[in-house]
C-alpha cells in the first residue's frame, strides 16, 4: 500500500491501516523515544502514547513535508510533555555555565556505550543534549519547547557534554589500564 493511501485510510480510522502504519514506523519511533526516555519501559510507554496521538491527529497531516518527520516530532513532543507533566523539566536557570567543547575520538567509543551514558544523563540535560546534538534543534527552538531561556539551554548542553566527556575519559582510562595489565 502506498504511503499516501495508508495515511488516507488512517484518516478514515481503518484499523488495518493503523496496524500497518504502526508496523512501518514503530521501530524508528521507538529509537526516538528511547533517546528521551530514562529507561526502556519508559520508552515503550512514550511510544504507546505517541501512536495514540498519531491516530488521533493524523487528519491534521496535510501531506506537506516529510510524514516521517511529522511522526518524529510527535514522538519528541510526547516525550517532552510526559516529562513536563512529571515536573522533570522544571529546569534550573543555569545561564552562568560556559560552553564546553568535548573532543572524543568517535572510533574509540562504542555506540552502545555512548547511547547508554546519554540515557544516564539527568533528564534535563538529556533532553537538551538530544534535541540539540541528535535532532538538530537550535537553542531558540529548545527554549520554546522546554519553556526555558536560551542561556539555560546552552548551559544544560554544556553540563551534559561535560558529564559525557568525564564518563568517556574514565572508560577510556579503565580500558587503557586493563590492556596494559595484560
Amino acid at each position: 500500500m502506498s504511503l499516501e493511501r495508508l495515511i488516507d485510510n488512517c484518516k478514515k480510522k481503518h484499523a488495518k491501516a493503523q496496524e500497518e502504519l504502526y508496523k512501518r514506523y514503530a521501530s524508528s519511533l521507538f529509537s526516538v523515544c528511547l533517546k528521551y526516555a530514562s529507561s526502556y519501559a519508559d520508552a515503550e510507554d512514550i511510544l504507546q502514547d505517541t501512536f495514540i496521538i498519531i491516530f488521533d491527529k493524523v487528519s491534521q497531516y496535510k501531506n506537506q513535508g516529510s510524514f516521517e518527520g511529522w511522526l518524529k516530532r510527535i514522538a519528541i513532543n510526547t516525550a517532552l510533555q510526559r516529562y513536563r507533566k512529571a515536573g522533570v523539566l522544571n529546569l534550573i536557570n543555569e545561564e552562568n555555565v560556559s560552553e564546553v567543547d568535548v573532543e572524543v575520538e568517535e572510533e574509540s567509543v562504542p555506540l552502545d556505550y555512548l547511547l547508554r551514558i546519554i540515557q544516564e544523563l539527568p533528564d534535563r540535560y538529556r533532553m537538551v543534549f538530544n534535541l540539540y546534538v541528535l535532532d538538530g534543534y537550535s537553542h531558540k527552538e529548545i527554549s520554546d519547547l522546554l519553556e526555558i531561556s536560551e542561556g539555560t539551554s546552552k548551559s544544560n548542553l554544556a553540563r551534559a557534554r561535560k558529564i559525557l566527556k568525564n564518563k568517556i575519559e574514565v572508560s577510556q582510562d579503565y580500558t587503557l589500564n586493563q590492556s596494559q595489565n595484560q
